[in-house]
């Protein structure tokens, strides 16, 4: 048995790319930046930063390009793959490429900014996870919504 499961946390580098095969399929590219701090050999924090390269299909490409923009933070969870290739230079170089099955938005719009757009209680959009599994991105999170008329009664 193999297993390839990545779980990123951290913000978009740029606004997301939506586009459309031509079977109609929509499928959404960006980029996303985790940041954490390292020490380096003196013993001095450092910032260092890891960027991945994301692609999203069907509604959840649809939905990251309504309502995500650069800087919005955002959970995925993917298979990761590292493409190699070589730049002008002839230096042999990696990006990490992730393709996500799931996604949902962290922080609200009126959170500080950290997530500049996204679906309203008013919308009854689901916060988007594409399979049948669910994270809990904790406090802060757009709250997840399949709603009903009916479920709009519900307490939590």
């Amino acid at each position: 048995m193999s297993f390839n499961k990545i779980t990123i946390v951290g913000n978009l580098g740029k606004d997301p790319d939506l586009r459309y095969t031509p079977q109609g399929v929509a499928v959404c590219s960006f980029t996303m930046a985790t940041n954490e701090k390292r020490r380096d050999k003196s013993g001095e924090l450092q910032d260092a930063t890891t960027w991945f390269k994301i692609t999203l299909w069907r509604q959840q490409a649809e939905n990251a390009a309504k309502y995500l923009t650069k800087g919005s933070s955002v959970y995925i969870e993917g298979r990761l793959r590292i493409e190699e290739w070589t730049d002008r230079d002839n230096n042999n170089r990696y990006t990490l490429d992730v393709q996500a099955t799931d996604m949902q938005f962290i922080g609200s719009r009126g959170s500080g900014g950290e997530y500049s757009g996204g679906p309203s209680e008013e919308d009854h959009q689901p916060q988007y996870t594409g399979g049948g599994s669910s994270a809990s991105s904790g406090a802060g999170a757009a709250p997840a919504s399949s709603a009903t008329p009916a479920d709009d009664d519900i307490p939590f």
